[in-house]
């Protein structure tokens, strides 16, 4: 079983940055791709970036393009981290860690979540 436990998040002012972070646990070698996703009130949850975990390459959309950046950390380089800077009210939601087994391709369905994290931005 894989475990995905998320931190950071909280409360900015327009302009200001965040980081996210999600550690694995678990059986992490059936995952192949790690994500962000988020949504916000009565909207539907969309990707945000993410990381290839057995290779290298990121992915980002366009409303985070730029902005975010996505990362693979730590010691044992189980943690998926997501900086976020020059946010804007319209980044609020909740951001959630998501983790993929087999496939390399930030499209398609996601097999494991974390419990999620507020972000929001507001003067």
């Amino acid at each position: 079983q894989v475990q995905l436990a998320e931190s950071g998040g909280g409360s900015v002012q327009p302009g200001g940055s965040l980081r996210l972070s999600c550690v694995i646990s678990g059986f992490a070698r059936e995952i192949y791709y790690m994500a962000w996703f988020r949504q916000a009130p009565g909207k539907a949850r969309e990707f945000v970036a993410g990381h290839n975990w057995i290779g290298s390459g990121t992915n980002y959309a366009d409303s985070a393009r730029g902005r975010f950046t996505v990362s693979r950390e730590g010691a044992k380089r189980d943690t998926l981290a997501l900086q976020m800077n020059h946010l804007t009210p319209e980044d609020t939601a909740v951001y959630f860690c998501a983790a993929r087994r087999g496939s390399t391709d930030y499209r398609g369905d996601y097999h494991h979540w974390g419990q999620g994290a507020q972000v929001t931005v507001s003067s």
